[in-house]
């Protein structure tokens, strides 16, 4: 098969094809439009974020048979019309799930610690011991919204901590050994800590606004290595103030470019982003949560074994 990749990846991703027979054009710097122009001679794709797939990108592939997403989520994708051509779709939560759980564990440390806080405070000769007094996580009852793989993996990775671990999910019957399916009422009566591990979707879209934050019983902590445009962020910054959310743990933004590789396509900062990165109790990162050295290979790994489970060797 010839294998278009628009993404640059791994190198083992592209060995792992090769040794098995199928052609690899590495169109890292092709355009949109340019790979139209040549839409019949691929019949796989293989892409991370760099632009989306639409009914229109399809059609000019004629004899395309799979796309592969090195990531989690094909919100990138027009499953619907995707399915209804036969073409397959791949996508690899089961490659970078370990590194976005040990970022959502890492961040909730932090900002319990006020590790940040305390470390540019020391660096600017500043030793405020007091103002810098932490909390512990254990006796804590964490929520994960969204129980697939990288909720699963979060909730193992808490294990080693005497907490009290929830899930929820659009799913019935997700909850295993590490966490206990609950509805929503008594997941916003009990949680302390809300983690969130759910795709983008029409039903995700802005899901954590006013309405949603002020269903919880008692302020909580709020982590998202999710999606950014799950959240509303003017609607998170009120919180914060007014100290509904005691304090934010943040990968994702709204504000981010569906590439994910830059924050925001308007040249002017919205307010909204102005003031939450004006708040002390928000530890930000830029959308690297599953993005570690050991991720890198293991999106790679898990994309190939699936292409080649289907399709096998090339000719």
């Amino acid at each position: 098969m010839i294998i278009l990749h628009i993404d640059s990846n791994h190198p083992s991703l592209l060995k792992q094809l090769q040794a098995a027979g199928h052609h690899n054009i590495e169109g890292y710097t092709l355009s949109k439009m340019e790979i139209l122009e040549t839409g019949h001679l691929y019949e796989g794709i293989v892409i991370r974020s760099r632009f989306d797939i639409d009914r229109a990108f399809m059609e000019a592939l004629p004899n395309l048979k799979f796309i592969a997403r090195v990531g989690a989520g094909l919100e990138s994708i027009d499953v619907d019309f995707a399915e209804s051509r036969g073409i397959s779709l791949f996508s690899a939560p089961e490659g970078n799930r370990n590194a976005v759980a040990e970022h959502a564990l890492g961040m909730i440390l932090s900002l319990f610690n006020k590790l940040n806080k305390a470390d540019r405070e020391v660096h600017k000769g500043f030793w405020h011991r007091e103002a810098n007094r932490g909390i512990e996580l254990d006796g804590k009852t964490v929520g994960i919204i969204g129980y697939g793989n990288m909720g699963k993996a979060f909730a193992k990775k808490l294990r080693g901590f005497e907490v009290g671990v929830l899930c929820y999910d659009i799913k019935a019957g997700v909850g295993d050994e590490n966490a206990r399916q609950v509805g929503l009422e008594e997941l916003q009566e009990k949680a302390d800590v809300i983690s969130l591990h759910t795709p983008w979707t029409p039903e995700t879209n802005r899901m954590i606004n006013s309405e949603y934050i002020n269903g919880f019983k008692k302020p909580f902590w709020f982590i998202n290595t999710a999606r950014g445009k799950s959240v509303v962020t003017q609607d998170l910054v009120t919180a914060l103030i007014q100290g509904r959310i005691l304090g934010a743990g943040l990968d994702v933004l709204e504000y981010e470019k569906s590439s994910f590789e830059s924050l925001f396509a308007e040249k002017e900062m919205p307010e909204a982003l102005q003031e939450l990165m004006f708040l002390e109790n928000v530890l930000f990162t830029p959308h690297v949560a599953g993005w570690t050295l050991e991720s890198h290979e293991k999106l790679a790994a898990t994309i190939a074994g699936k292409i080649l489970a289907k399709f096998g060797k090339g000719e």
